[in-house]
């Protein structure tokens, strides 16, 4: 008697997990309604894409599976280590902390449209000519970084090292280990990528 119990418990549990055709699970029925598709317009180095994608999508993932542009890298997918780093408007971000969809119609930079294997930007150079990198890996998000800074000195902006609030920031030292503390550099080429933006900020001087 228990056995056939337990054997028409297991039909029942059966019965009750097979399910008509074209019918959803939970499940799918929750990652369906958690993940609406949304076409975006992007303008990225320059050229409009438009894209359909989840929009749970991260502006770091919609640049590297939608457009193949691998530039940007996923690290620690945190907004920790910086190999993301991408420009926005202008404006440095960590691109796999933002949506895709929040970026309608915004000026998207990655390392790809910075400069070119024939046409490089000075940036790209001085960390060449420095050996502003070993494996590499964290390289784009260091020479998207290290581009804003300059322009976030010259227009003005302060950093936590920032002494004096009224005065003309200089490209010191101190200022471009503290502006470019948000990018890490597992082979510990620090000393050598702070020399390559020395350089390129006396060059502007």
């Amino acid at each position: 008697m228990r056995s056939q119990m337990r054997q028409n418990d297991h039909s029942s549990d059966a019965s009750a997990r097979r399910k008509s055709p074209g019918q959803q699970s939970p499940a799918q029925a929750e990652g369906i309604a958690s993940g609406e598709m949304t076409t975006v317009s992007l303008k990225v180095n320059g050229t409009e894409h438009t894209v359909t994608l989840d929009n749970r999508t991260t502006l770091l993932d919609a640049l590297r599976e939608k457009l193949q542009l691998t530039g940007p890298k996923k690290g620690c997918d945190h907004g920790q280590c910086g190999a993301c780093t991408v420009s926005v408007n202008g404006k440095r971000i960590n691109s796999c902390l933002s949506l895709a969809v929040m970026h309608e119609d915004d000026e998207v930079t990655t390392i790809e449209g910075i400069g070119t294997a024939d046409d490089l930007d000075p940036m790209q150079q001085a960390f060449i000519d420095h050996d502003g990198f070993q494996c590499g890996y964290c390289t784009p998000g260091q020479i998207c970084s290290a581009k804003a800074v300059l322009e976030e000195i010259r227009a003005g902006s302060p950093s936590h090292v920032t002494e004096d609030l009224t005065a003309r920031i200089e490209v010191t030292e101190a200022e471009i280990r503290e502006r470019m503390s948000g990018n890490i550099c597992r082979c510990g080429a620090y000393a050598n990528i702070l020399a390559a933006i020395t350089e390129v900020a006396e060059e502007r001087a």
